[in-house]
């Protein structure tokens, strides 16, 4: 194993690590390591980093599960729409996107790059989720009331989230755990258990949709999510002992450096 390889399994680590800490960020590292460290096609790495967030939020579940943390009304409203939409995302929608987008004089936007534009977008807005104070710390600063949220409302994001899962492998728990705060009151702990649910059941069910299409390395696969998972063990071990809003913030402002740069190295 050269060390580029061993690189790569160390960054299989801290996804699960991540994602045992704040409950969100772990495919904004699975894809980026996957396509650039492991040499994976792009639109081969989303269905890796979909089965490799799926099974370390999954076993991350679990804890959660025996703690109460999860709210179960909730994940099964949000998870029907989004496994519906990743599954659709994953089975047709992606294998309509052309090999060849765009050609011009000046650039070439193949399909595995336009993947990689549209993830780099992605890490910005992940980014800035990450950045800013959490919903519950705002919440409580304005002493604002939040209305229950219609059923109608939940679906609609849960489709839109399993939509940007689907295009891109991300779990998009830097956009549910929000959500989950702010729509349905959940404290900010329990976001992030029921969120870690929610990804896990969305994710597996859209690899789903891969295994029909794609050819896949299941010993890479399975010792790659076996470390992550590892990972999650961990960052939960120490979940209660380090500051969320100054990890958050900090990762937050690695994942837009490293989007500039997954930008720039697509775009040159």
């Amino acid at each position: 194993m050269d060390p580029i390889q061993i690189l790569g399994y160390f960054g299989a680590f801290l996804v699960g690590l991540i994602l045992g800490l704040i409950g969100s960020g772990g495919s904004i590292l699975s894809l980026p390591i996957l396509v650039y460290v492991f040499g994976i096609n792009p639109v081969l790495a989303t269905a890796y980093s979909l089965f490799i967030v799926g099974i370390t939020s999954l076993v991350g579940s679990i804890k959660n599960l025996r703690n109460k943390m999860i709210d179960y009304n909730t994940t099964l409203f949000f998870s029907i729409s989004a496994i519906i939409s990743v599954y659709i995302t994953r089975k047709y929608l992606i294998l309509l996107i052309p090999e060849i987008i765009l050609t011009t004089d000046l650039i070439i936007l193949t399909k595995e790059k336009f993947i990689m534009l549209l993830f780099s977008i992605l890490m910005v807005v992940a980014g800035f989720f990450m950045i800013k104070k959490s919903p519950k710390t705002i919440v409580k600063m304005k002493n604002i009331k939040t209305i229950a949220p219609s059923k109608l409302i939940i679906l609609a994001e849960g489709s839109l989230i399993g939509l940007i899962t689907g295009l891109v492998g991300a779990g998009g728990g830097f956009i549910i755990i929000p959500v989950l705060v702010i729509l349905t009151k959940l404290r900010m702990k329990h976001a992030i258990a029921t969120s870690l649910a929610i990804i896990s059941l969305k994710s597996l069910i859209g690899f789903i949709g891969d295994i029909e299409v794609q050819i896949i390395d299941w010993n890479f696969l399975l010792l790659f999510s076996a470390i992550s998972v590892l990972g999650i063990y961990v960052g939960q071990y120490y979940n209660n002992r380090v500051s969320e809003d100054q990890l958050k913030q900090g990762f937050g402002l690695f994942v837009i450096i490293l989007s500039i740069i997954i930008f720039i190295t697509e775009v040159i």
